[in-house]
């Protein structure tokens, strides 16, 4: 499974458990805009870690990521 589908699989599956009503997933999405709360959001980012056994965050000098596309390139990266 490719870290973008994964990504796109924990969001959703997060959403459903967490009763959230997200918007339409694109690249363009502002994570603000999802759907998700922060709560939703570090959900999300502990699974990845556990699943993809990396932090991104961690020593890492670039900004939050701000879309949804930002946020899917910010895990591409970290996994090469």
């Amino acid at each position: 499974m490719s870290v973008r589908a994964l990504i796109i699989e924990q969001i959703t599956k997060v959403g459903q458990q967490q009763d959230k009503r997200l918007a339409p997933l694109s690249d363009a999405l502002p994570l603000m805009d999802s759907g998700l709360d922060s709560l939703c959001i570090a959900i999300i980012v502990a699974r990845l870690d556990d699943a993809l056994d990396l932090d991104p965050f961690s020593g890492n000098d670039a900004p939050f990521p701000v879309t949804l596309g930002d946020f899917i390139r910010l895990y591409e990266h970290a996994a090469v």
